[in-house]
């Protein structure tokens, strides 16, 4: 991917992380829009939230990363900064699928603009059980696909009080479980979120690293500013059959942050018709 954006070139941009989300996210930062990336020591992103449930996080996700950058900036004296934030539980369609919502916002002070992008996956480990033996506790890693993936023990599910996180060796997981089921009497077993102790999450979040950084080389027609994207999806692809609108797309309209020049593009997915048995009239 090629980018003709030049606003970036050479600036340091922080990466608003503690999780080693830089191995993703440098890359194609580096590659596509020629920035320096910085990934600051002890920047402390679980005051905005933890998976394990210690600290709730108080915002949506996309503030919540918004907030990650704004931190960032004025800790570290910079103008640039990126952060994601991600969310985990029942696909918002595919109810009784778990999913991965990982948003990624990058943020320049210096020219005003925000951008941002999303990726929602199914591609995810996202899981948890009380555990009451040592044979259910190696069936549930195994499917959690442990030990390349991280596995966190607490007495139960909604208790926070003493949390064993990172554990991504069977001595440790099979002791830990023997400590909390003789000393509290139950245990509760649960997939590490945090993107260094998941790989498959970590691939989630360079997918919407590489949307960031397309959105980011997109230009407006009109201005010539980075971050030219979609603001509205618009329904209405005629049914090929009888010929009125459906729910599926007719277009996007594109909208310019600076100078809010629009643009509709029509048939974003290379299709004029909608088969019928997505038409509302054909097949109520």
């Amino acid at each position: 991917m090629k980018s003709k954006v030049k606003v970036f070139d050479g600036r340091d941009i922080i990466i608003a992380t503690q999780h080693k989300k830089e191995k993703v996210l440098a890359p194609w930062l580096e590659k596509v829009l020629k920035v320096n990336c910085i990934t600051p020591e002890g920047f402390d992103t679980d005051i905005f939230g933890t998976f394990s449930g210690e600290v709730d996080r108080k915002n949506y996700p996309l503030t919540t990363a918004r907030e990650k950058c704004l931190q960032a900036m004025k800790l570290y004296n910079c103008d640039l900064a990126i952060a994601s934030e991600g969310s985990f539980g029942p696909h918002p369609e595919m109810f009784f699928i778990p999913a991965d919502d990982e948003i990624i916002v990058l943020i320049d002070n210096k020219n005003n603009l925000e951008i941002k992008a999303r990726h929602l996956s199914t591609e995810t480990n996202f899981s948890g059980k009380a555990i009451s033996s040592e044979s259910e506790l190696k069936s549930f890693a195994k499917t959690a696909m442990f030990p390349s993936h991280g596995l966190i023990i607490k007495k139960a599910k909604d208790d926070h009080s003493e949390v064993v996180k990172g554990i991504v060796d069977e001595a440790t997981l099979v002791s830990v479980y023997k400590h909390y089921l003789l000393t509290y009497g139950s245990v509760f077993v649960e997939t590490d979120m945090r993107a260094m102790y998941n790989p498959t999450r970590m691939l989630n979040i360079e997918k919407a690293a590489q949307k960031l950084v397309e959105i980011a080389s997109s230009l407006c027609p009109q201005c010539q500013t980075p971050g030219f994207s979609i603001h509205e999806i618009k329904p209405g692809l005629p049914c090929s059959l009888c010929g009125l609108p459906t729910r599926s797309t007719l277009s996007y309209i594109y909208i310019c942050q600076c100078c809010t020049f629009e643009e509709e593009k029509r048939y974003p997915n290379k299709k004029l018709q909608e088969d019928p048995m997505y038409c509302d009239n054909c097949n109520p």
